[in-house]
């Protein structure tokens, strides 16, 4: 029993090395042959950046109004988000840039001369769906003051069904 047992294991060894073999394939033969396109990207962000300041750099007036600062401190973004990356056709492109409500792409891509598109798409269901993005600021704050204005936070932010088109021109 033992040896007919080993003679089976040796048998579905050989059958998957040979199943698994890689072999030659010519150009004509490698045109006909057709797969999975497109690649999917998921991340679980969690960002931190220390602040966002903006300056308005307008010279003081006779009242001493003008230029100063604010910044953002303690800004956090943190959430799941996926995307799927396919590369369109010109006539893709047109087609799904009218089904989302593009009536002239004309205005950004050339639809005489244009190329290929990058589609960046976030799908409608993800994995972890409900687990969306959240940003958050601590602290809101003028010129050097150490006082603040409160914090806020942007919560549950869905982006399911966002599409982004990367093109050259």
């Amino acid at each position: 029993m033992q040896f007919i047992k080993t003679a089976v294991a040796a048998a579905l060894a050989t059958l998957a090395f040979s199943a698994s073999a890689m072999t030659p394939i010519q150009d004509a033969e490698l045109s006909t042959v057709s797969g999975q396109d497109g690649v999917s990207i998921a991340a679980n962000l969690n960002i931190k950046i220390d602040s966002f300041t903006y300056t308005d750099t307008d010279a003081l007036d006779a009242n001493g109004l003008g230029g100063g600062s604010v910044s953002f401190n303690g800004i956090k973004v943190n959430g799941l988000i996926a995307a799927n990356i396919d590369i369109l056709s010109k006539a893709s492109f047109l087609q799904a840039a009218g089904a989302a409500g593009v009536t002239n792409p004309g205005t950004f891509y050339n639809p005489a001369t244009g190329g290929d598109v990058v589609q960046i798409a976030i799908p409608q269901s993800v994995v972890a769906d409900g687990h969306y993005l959240n940003v958050s600021v601590d602290a809101i704050k003028m010129g050097n003051n150490a006082a603040s204005f409160g914090s806020v936070a942007m919560n549950q932010i869905d982006m399911r069904g966002t599409t982004v088109w990367i093109f050259a021109h």
